[in-house]
């Protein structure tokens, strides 16, 4: 069983303001007559504002309107998210649209904290703020960061995987975060209970993060596609397999996707965002310098 790519879709053009370069963190929604995919484009200070490309269904590698502004912008100056906003997931509730994003706050000694903003929005193109702080943020067990959520809603439960940062550690003139995945539940996506185990973690012994989990219910259990970061090979995809969601066996092995040879993601293949279409499990994802080229998509097939 393996991925098997179709090919680049989307990276800006650099004629948008808010979009010189990058389309970071594809997150994909599923619409009645589009794929809305979700992403963060970067202006020309690094500063990460969330957009959207529609793609005909019948045809993924066809894009039929590209938004010309951000869909959420910046947040206040001081606040969580001043320094960038980045989707990480989008869940359609009653007429509600939910979305779930990193919130990027830049700093002196680490380059960088994260925690998770949700906003809503009616149409799925024009969102606001749920609140101007995050509804994941610090706690005495999680003190650094803790953002890039996934969530699904079963039996009227909604469930996240996230990532957290579990120190910071410096390498000479190098600082780079530690991270796991982690679950949540809530009953109502605002207010959200931490299980207590964590559900992967960095297992060999150059690893020092895995991130970005997108889980999939199956009548087996859940599947979950998530990066890795380790010093000697940068990103690649890790697979795990679980019966209730919380403890989980990582076959990365059978995660299916690698590198290509040559292209926009022969260098490395990050941030899993997967839906079934037209009764295909789809993959979008980023490539090399983690979106610097875009994302483009895979279709799993059962070899």
């Amino acid at each position: 069983m393996s991925w098997e790519k179709q090919g680049h879709i989307y990276a800006p053009d650099g004629s948008f303001w808010w979009a010189k370069s990058y389309a970071h963190l594809p997150t994909v929604l599923l619409l009645d007559d589009v794929v809305r995919v979700y992403y963060a484009g970067l202006d020309e200070n690094k500063y990460g504002r969330i957009g959207f490309v529609d793609l005909n269904p019948h045809n993924l590698n066809e894009i039929v309107y590209v938004h010309p502004e951000p869909t959420l912008d910046l947040g206040m100056l001081g606040t969580f998210d001043s320094c960038g906003t980045v989707p990480s997931c989008v869940i359609q509730h009653e007429d509600t649209f939910y979305l779930y994003y990193i919130g990027f706050q830049r700093a002196e000694r680490v380059p960088y904290m994260l925690f998770t903003g949700v906003a809503t929005s009616s149409d799925g193109v024009h969102f606001e703020r749920y609140s101007h702080t995050p509804i994941l943020d610090r706690t005495p067990n999680e003190p650094f960061s803790r953002s890039a959520p996934h969530i699904i809603e079963v039996d009227g439960i909604w469930r996240m995987w996230y990532w957290s940062c579990t120190h910071w550690t410096k390498q000479g003139d190098l600082v780079h975060y530690n991270n796991v995945i982690r679950h949540a539940q809530s009953t109502d996506g605002i207010n959200w209970q931490v299980s207590p185990s964590i559900c992967i973690e960095p297992s060999f012994p150059d690893e020092y993060a895995a991130g970005r989990p997108w889980v999939v219910m199956t009548e087996n259990g859940f599947k979950m596609w998530y990066s890795i970061r380790s010093h000697s090979y940068g990103y690649r995809f890790g697979y795990a397999e679980s019966n209730d969601g919380l403890t989980w066996q990582r076959l990365d092995d059978q995660a299916g996707l690698i590198p290509s040879l040559t292209g926009w993601d022969s260098e490395m293949v990050c941030y899993p965002s997967i839906a079934n279409i037209n009764d295909e499990l789809i993959l979008f994802y980023n490539g090399n310098r983690h979106g610097q080229t875009g994302f483009g998509y895979a279709i799993w097939k059962d070899n």
